[in-house]
């Protein structure tokens, strides 16, 4: 083991970043780590820093064939890991009325949901049979609420809180630890376009450091930072009505496509 408790990693969107600052520090502290994305240079120059502990894999999450190969090579070489971080996923704004966003609704959901799934599956059994290990889905605090033009992004996150939530009840005795991870605002790409008020915003290293060190505890929920999750459940408790006129007053998340969006892969728009 190391500093960060885990010698065994597998981290899927490792390409920017809180995935690229997490798999970094996994790196530093020794452990080997499996960099799973879709940017060959940026994993490439990730598994520089330690190319005897790394193995780069492309593919899509989503692609549950893909993803069990990538899993039955990386433990063909180094065995079942401590740590699988399901950690890719994308953002976008998003209209219902808009015929052509229905699709980024698909895309997010195999994204954001589907492909926590897909990654955490090849090594259910073998941590089962290790009796230990740790699967850290990172959701969102997103997916506590729906918010006005963000309604893809939240039923993704929402579905993947209910997910983790099923997953930790299944695995309840058999070693296995399954962490949920809700972020507030992360000073990452997928925010930096934002025009929307962002309390709370955490530098990507401190995330980084706070996720891994309360997931190695054993916490089974982490928000980060814990400020942004007494700010979201006191908002909670204000009635419907007021609590919508609130967001609706806030500017929207660009859709894909927009000025200031970031694209989502497998998106034909995007490709």
């Amino acid at each position: 083991m190391t500093s960060n408790h885990y010698g065994n990693a597998i981290v899927t969107g490792a390409c920017g970043g809180l995935g690229q600052t997490l798999a970094a520090r996994l790196i530093a502290g020794g452990a080997r780590v499996a960099l799973v994305g879709l940017q060959r240079p940026v994993l490439d120059q990730l598994a520089a820093q330690a190319p005897d502990r790394c193995a780069v894999y492309t593919p899509d999450v989503s692609d549950a064939q893909a993803m069990r190969a990538m899993a039955a090579d990386w433990m063909a070489r180094h065995g079942t890991p401590d740590l699988v971080l399901a950690n890719a996923g994308v953002a976008g704004g998003f209209d219902t009325a808009q015929a052509d966003d229905l699709a980024v609704l698909r895309r997010m959901l195999e994204i954001n949901l589907l492909g926590v799934a897909t990654t955490f599956h090849p090594f259910l059994a073998p941590m089962k049979a290790a009796g230990r290990g740790s699967l850290v889905g990172v959701a969102s605090i997103a997916g506590w609420r729906g918010m006005p033009g963000n309604g893809a992004y939240c039923a993704s996150k929402g579905g993947l809180i209910r997910y983790l939530e099923s997953l930790r009840a299944e695995l309840r005795g058999t070693g296995v630890h399954v962490c949920t991870v809700s972020p507030g605002y992360i000073r990452t790409q997928l925010t930096a376009a934002n025009q929307f008020a962002m309390p709370g915003l955490l530098d990507a290293q401190e995330a980084a450091r706070m996720l891994l060190a309360r997931a190695a505890r054993g916490e089974e929920h982490v928000v980060l930072p814990r400020r942004i999750g007494w700010l979201s459940r006191t908002l909670a408790l204000l009635p419907a009505p007021l609590h919508d006129r609130i967001l609706n007053r806030q500017p929207r998340k660009a859709r894909p496509g927009e000025p200031g969006s970031t694209a989502i892969p497998g998106l034909g728009r995007d490709d």
